[in-house]
């Protein structure tokens, strides 16, 4: 009867389970020496923990697809980026372009507009 109530109250509270199997190793308690008590004990306190495991595998499973799914956004992300770099890259050169297509137009003007009797002075 006594062994029922340990085995519902290891279910109920997994720690106490596991600090009770401990401390009966480590006193001199008679009814500890027996292996049966034990052997039962430590699986009932693996239950849980087995329990806890599983969950978390599946926690890390969720957030390893979650991972993936978010590297391929990058991965997507980063091949749009580097289209558009390659634009930047052009609309660069045309704006140089025109900067020195201006400039050429401007000095030109500049040297027509001093005319032969300004450059005397």
């Amino acid at each position: 009867m006594s062994n029922y109530g340990t085995h519902r109250q290891s279910l109920a509270h997994p720690r106490q389970s596991t600090n009770h199997t401990s401390h009966t190793s480590h006193t001199t308690n008679p009814y500890a020496s027996s292996t049966t008590h034990q052997t039962s004990s430590s699986r009932l306190s693996t239950l849980p923990t087995q329990a806890s495991k599983q969950r978390q595998l599946s926690h890390l499973n969720s957030q390893l697809a979650q991972l993936t799914a978010h590297m391929s956004d990058l991965e997507n992300l980063l091949r749009m980026t580097a289209v558009q770099a390659e634009g930047m890259r052009g609309l660069g050169g045309y704006a140089g372009g025109m900067f020195m297509a201006a400039s050429k137009v401007l000095g030109e003007e500049a040297v027509k507009n001093e005319g032969p009797g300004e450059g005397k002075r």
